[in-house]
């Protein structure tokens, strides 16, 4: 009896192992949505749905772009490493999918009227003021802006937007990317390597 109880010991311990990626997957699932846009740290674990969009992975992304989809990508753009002599030139390079538009910072909640109405100016340009045109928005894992964007852009009206958390990160785990300027009038800020200032 000892014995049978001592070789079911490693089954009960693998079982027990097993329950903790389910817990985990239950835990980043019950991220909630906010009732606006979110306002905490922009890299963090974030919901797995966005209301009025399609929250998408990278092969449905593979199969949509048949359908041209516009992608808007808001990652932020590279910051000068602290420490480096001022003569160092500093040309850092955004890569993103081909294809993308990029308005780095643009799923920030605290954009001005003035800069959201830019954002939503050139995308109707874009989509040639069609609100039922396909977009996908995306940044990288782990990021609000992305989630804020999508957010923006159903809030106007969009009836086809995706959100891709996994972002350009996932994308490149099986495609190539491209490099990107930004859209015009959301160039970054001059990568000092500080923090901007308030």
């Amino acid at each position: 009896m000892i014995r049978a109880g001592i070789r079911a010991l490693p089954a009960a311990i693998l079982a027990v192992l097993m329950i903790f990626p389910v817990a985990a997957a239950q835990d980043k699932a019950a991220v909630p949505e906010p009732p606006g846009l979110w306002t905490g740290p922009m890299v963090s674990d974030t919901p797995a749905t966005l209301e009025g969009a399609r929250v998408i992975d990278v092969p449905t992304l593979e199969a949509l772009l048949r359908q041209k989809p516009l992608l808007v990508d808001v990652g932020p753009a590279d910051r000068k490493p602290n420490g480096l002599p001022p003569s160092t030139i500093w040309k850092p390079t955004h890569r993103s999918i081909p294809g993308a538009v990029w308005f780095p910072g643009a799923g920030r909640a605290d954009l001005s009227d003035e800069k959201v109405d830019a954002l939503l100016r050139r995308i109707a340009d874009l989509t040639n003021g069609d609100k039922s045109a396909p977009l996908v928005t995306f940044c990288r894992p782990k990021c609000w802006g992305s989630w804020n964007i999508g957010k923006r852009l159903v809030r106007a009206g969009y009836t086809s937007v995706h959100w891709l958390p996994a972002g350009i990160t996932g994308w490149q785990e099986r495609n190539d990317t491209t490099a990107v300027t930004p859209e015009t009038g959301w160039a970054p800020n001059p990568p000092t390597g500080r923090s901007p200032s308030k």
